[in-house]
């Protein structure tokens, strides 16, 4: 009796703690994100994933909830009035963008000397089309609604009752969102046929140097177009035309640089580089060596940096986890390579002048400020509404749910943080992403999918059109069928 009555508590005790392993387990894969105080379940992840247009996969999941820590952090800072504006802290979290511009400077240094120019060549380009020009003033309607767009187009075309060949550079500096190009009065440049979106490039065909465009659209909102006169790009067409043999002169420069430099690829800097395009935030504080020359250590951390002023679009992480070795033992030499044209910079007292300095403060305090109105937690607008720290992280929490979920039914515009804000934000507040809850969103989120498109086919009517007997199997055939543009 004693020997049963052991074994079956013997027997319960297992199944208790099978049970509370399992419950372990599964409270451990019940969220896949959290920042600060807030919690990103699967459930939620699964639903705003699940019921968007997005393809179901672990790294959109994964993407879609960095977005979600960035608000969420955004959220933070505001309910305790952190206005992020520390010029030492922005000075580390955009040390690429302030090195590249510091390479770039002692780059136009060192270029002055290379290439000839070709007058005819010049003349050429311009009169064929070949290279083109443009000014512009643009008021963006992305992500706007149809309501919003006709007030934007009201604005636009006020613009340009008033605007002048003479006035234009002024009205673009005070009034064009191309933040860029405002700067220069609007200046886009010079630029090859094709550069350009179609409408855009068809409108500035259509102008004669220095005449200004009605309003265009195109898919970033509305433009005025000014053409300038070819004296006005003179010095820029006179650079372009140097070509082949400014190509020459860099390439002797980089590799020379390259050469001096003792630039020497580390074992196992390859599956580095390679792991880091999957989760680069993981790898951005990482000091593991990949390479070492007459610069010092080139570490994970850096190229991550480094990578980060390239532009999004040109999916640099996407193209490093397809390279293969030997490319990617390329990418480490060039980016090691620039930390030797920063050396040089560095020694030849190559500075960021305070005004440079102060517009890209500017531009990371205006960042913050656009997204925390777009995100309608701006801290004034949280003081007004609670009163405790508390209380305005939970109505932060609270009100970028609500709009991240009409943002992934497309019911709302993408509100874009910038590298060195999300750095900061993250250096600064907790956060935490569960690698185990990601698996777990995107099979529910796949069920999800499923089931709303079964129940779209089951609604869909019986179509009235006859579609006859059903086409026979496609058989291989050596001969391709013809295709019809």
């Amino acid at each position: 009796m004693k020997r049963t009555f052991a074994v079956a508590a013997i027997a319960a005790l297992m199944l208790s703690a099978c049970s509370g392993l399992r419950d372990a387990l599964s409270a451990h894969t019940d969220w896949v994100a959290r920042a600060g105080s807030t919690e990103l379940t699967v459930t939620q992840l699964a639903n705003l994933l699940g019921k968007s247009r997005a393809p179901i996969r672990k790294d959109i999941a994964k993407s879609i909830a960095n977005v979600w820590v960035d608000y969420q952090l955004l959220g933070v800072a505001a309910a305790h009035n952190d206005s992020l504006a520390d010029p030492k802290a922005i000075d580390e979290a955009m040390w690429p963008a302030i090195a590249n511009l510091k390479a770039r400077k002692w780059y136009d240094i060192v270029s002055k000397t290379w290439g000839t120019e070709d007058t005819t060549a010049a003349q050429r380009q311009w009169a064929s089309g070949e290279i083109m020009a443009a000014d512009h003033i643009l008021l963006l309607t992305q992500g706007k609604t149809d309501a919003q767009k006709a007030d934007i187009k009201k604005q636009i075309d006020a613009l340009r009752a008033r605007v002048t060949p003479a006035n234009f550079a002024d009205v673009a500096k005070k009034n064009s969102q191309d933040k860029v190009s405002a700067e220069r009065g609007g200046s886009l440049g010079i630029f090859p046929k094709g550069a350009m979106v179609p409408e855009f490039e068809k409108a500035v065909q259509a102008l004669k140097p220095g005449e200004i465009s009605p309003v265009v659209t195109t898919t970033y909102g509305y433009h005025i177009i000014r053409r300038p006169t070819y004296d006005q790009v003179k010095g820029q067409l006179l650079s372009a035309s140097k070509g082949r043999s400014v190509a020459v002169a860099e390439s002797t420069y980089l590799a020379k640089l390259e050469a001096n430099g003792k630039i020497e690829v580390k074992k196992g800097a390859i599956a580095t580089v390679k792991a880091l395009a999957n989760d680069p935030d993981a790898y951005r504080h990482d000091n593991t060596v990949l390479a070492t020359s007459v610069a010092g250590k080139f570490t994970t951390a850096r190229l991550v940096g480094w990578l980060e002023t390239l532009p999004p679009n040109a999916r640099v992480l996407d193209q490093i986890k397809q390279m293969p070795d030997t490319l990617v033992t390329q990418l480490i030499r060039r980016f090691a390579n620039n930390e030797l044209v920063l050396r040089q910079a560095d020694s030849a007292k190559v500075q960021i002048d305070s005004a440079e300095l102060a517009q890209l403060h500017a531009s990371f305090v205006g960042a913050v400020g656009n997204a925390w109105a777009q995100l309608a937690v701006a801290p004034a607008s949280l003081r007004d509404s609670a009163k405790t720290d508390g209380d305005r992280e939970k109505l932060a929490a609270r009100r970028i749910n609500e709009y991240f979920t009409r943002m992934l039914s497309e019911q709302a515009p993408f509100v874009p943080v910038p590298t060195p804000l999300s750095n900061i934000l993250r250096t600064k507040y907790k956060y935490s992403f569960n690698d185990a809850g990601f698996d777990r969103a995107v099979e529910e989120a796949s069920k999800i999918r499923n089931s709303a498109d079964s129940a779209r086919t089951s609604r869909q009517p019986a179509t009235a059109v006859p579609l006859g007997n059903p086409p026979p199997p496609v058989t291989p055939s050596s001969t391709p069928p013809s295709v019809k543009k």
